[in-house]
């Protein structure tokens, strides 16, 4: 018998369908069946993510939770069971004659050997298994937090790792840029030395030297830092990582299949985890309700009993005890009312929970779709505003070359064509980046570790796996 509340899963408190323009087609890979070696098939990529999968110490510290949670649960399933015990004792005493019908003092002992069963609560109301219950979905739940924290890093070693390939090519541009330009100032100040040009042409040629050299020291900056960065999610050396070639948005990563807004209750970990720690508070509740009823112990032993030693094992030594005990608390302060009131409480925050958690899995979502889509938009622009930029600087230089136009027209177009450049990159890159903040939101790879830890254990006793 069990007094707990029977599971009663909250609604969605969210729209059933995405808004919008962000409804998705059927058509692409579900993100929870899809592991993320098959979704990140870059191989200096995955290099990383296995040695941050092995090294980072946020995930080894919900590793350790979860192996702290498994010894809770098996501590309180002990409870079920009866605890039996082997013990010995002897002793002698003297008593002396004042305190005996004999009046004289006399000498005795006792020897005792038995096997104990020590206080045992028939569980009539479910309150053991019901504690038991809920150190089970606390387990679970701290599994499901460490699935969590899994599909987080390889997002974030992802995305910082686009973020390092990004830097690397703006390095790239600014680095052609600058050359070219310590080129142009050579040419220029060459002209002037020679009379065939002025030296405000010279003065405007070396702003736009010293306008890339600039841009060049700051990235140079952000490239450490954000190796910096890398290097700490790895949780190790990154070791060497070679210049790759450009993004390339198209077929790095596969394209991905929303779902509708329910399918994340089984492909979002911090979702499963929610619930779990909703029917932990659920089987509080039926623990706390037992309280209130009486409880039955059993406590007994059985062996041999003699006054001597050598008699303790002798025919007719046989001694055995059995204590059957009812309680039931009159009065307690309201502590057992209180408890109940304090687990109903906590019920109602874990459900209070675990709508957010929903609501923030939505917006997630949402926020990923909703940036794929504008920024494959703004990648349009950002390459046609590049090509536009590419052909004001040749006019402008052609003006310029035949007299039609001052240098400062060249200084603007050139000095735009760098930022244009820039710009296309940073684009690409967060269009990638939305493409990682999908996959996670979408609880990417969940179903499919969950459908292997699955065939690995066959008990609940089993530890989760925790890669």
């Amino acid at each position: 018998m069990s007094l707990a509340p029977a599971p009663d899963t909250p609604p969605l408190p969210v729209p059933e369908v995405w808004p919008g323009h962000l409804e998705s087609s059927t058509e692409g890979a579900h993100a929870g069946e899809l592991a993320w070696q098959a979704y990140f098939t870059d191989p200096l990529l995955q290099r990383l993510i296995d040695t941050a999968l092995e090294n980072n110490r946020d995930l080894r510290l919900a590793a350790l939770r979860v192996e702290e949670a498994s010894a809770a649960f098996r501590i309180q399933r002990s409870d079920r069971f009866p605890a039996v015990g082997v013990g010995a004792q002897g002793g002698r005493a003297r008593v002396p004659g004042d305190l005996n019908m004999s009046g004289r003092s006399q000498v005795g002992g006792e020897y005792r050997a038995e096997v104990g069963l020590s206080t045992w609560e028939l569980d009539l109301w479910g309150r053991v298994r019901n504690l038991e219950d809920a150190a089970l979905q606390s387990w679970l739940a701290s599994d499901a937090a460490r699935q969590a924290v899994h599909l987080a890093l390889i997002a974030q070693v992802a995305d910082g790792y686009l973020g390092l390939r990004e830097i690397d090519e703006r390095v790239a541009i600014a680095r052609q840029t600058v050359a070219t330009r310590e080129e142009s100032y050579r040419i220029f100040r060459r002209r002037v030395e020679v009379g065939s040009t002025s030296k405000l042409d010279l003065t405007q040629v070396q702003t736009l030297l010293n306008h890339a050299q600039a841009l060049l020291t700051q990235l140079e900056q952000a490239r450490a830092t954000q190796l910096h960065a890398l290097a700490l999610l790895v949780g190790a050396d990154p070791g060497p990582l070679p210049t790759k070639a450009p993004f390339d948005e198209t077929t790095v990563l596969a394209e991905l299949r929303a779902g509708l807004p329910s399918e994340l209750l089984i492909s979002r970990p911090d979702i499963i985890s929610a619930e779990h720690q909703l029917r932990a508070g659920d089987a509080n509740i039926g623990a706390a309700r037992a309280a209130f009823l009486p409880r039955i112990a059993l406590t007994g032993s059985f062996g041999t009993a003699s006054s001597d030693l050598d008699g303790l094992f002798d025919s007719g030594s046989r001694a055995w005890t059995f204590m059957p005990t009812l309680s039931l608390p009159i009065f307690d302060g309201g502590r057992r009312r209180a408890n109940l009131e304090l687990s109903e409480v906590r019920r109602d925050i874990a459900v209070a929970g675990y709508e957010k958690t929903i609501q923030t899995a939505f917006r997630e979502v949402a926020d990923a779709l909703s940036a794929k889509y504008w920024l494959a938009e703004q990648l349009t622009i950002q390459r046609a505003n590049l090509e536009a930029q590419s052909e004001r600087a040749r006019l402008a230089q052609l003006r310029y070359d035949n007299g039609s136009a001052a240098f400062l027209e060249v200084l603007d177009a050139q000095r735009d064509l760098l930022d244009a450049g820039q710009q296309l990159v940073q684009a690409r890159r967060a269009l990638l980046s939305s493409q990682v903040a999908l996959y996670a939101a979408l609880g990417g790879g969940t179903l499919t570790a969950t459908g292997q830890a699955q065939s690995a254990t066959s008990t609940p006793a089993s530890t989760p796996s925790t890669r």
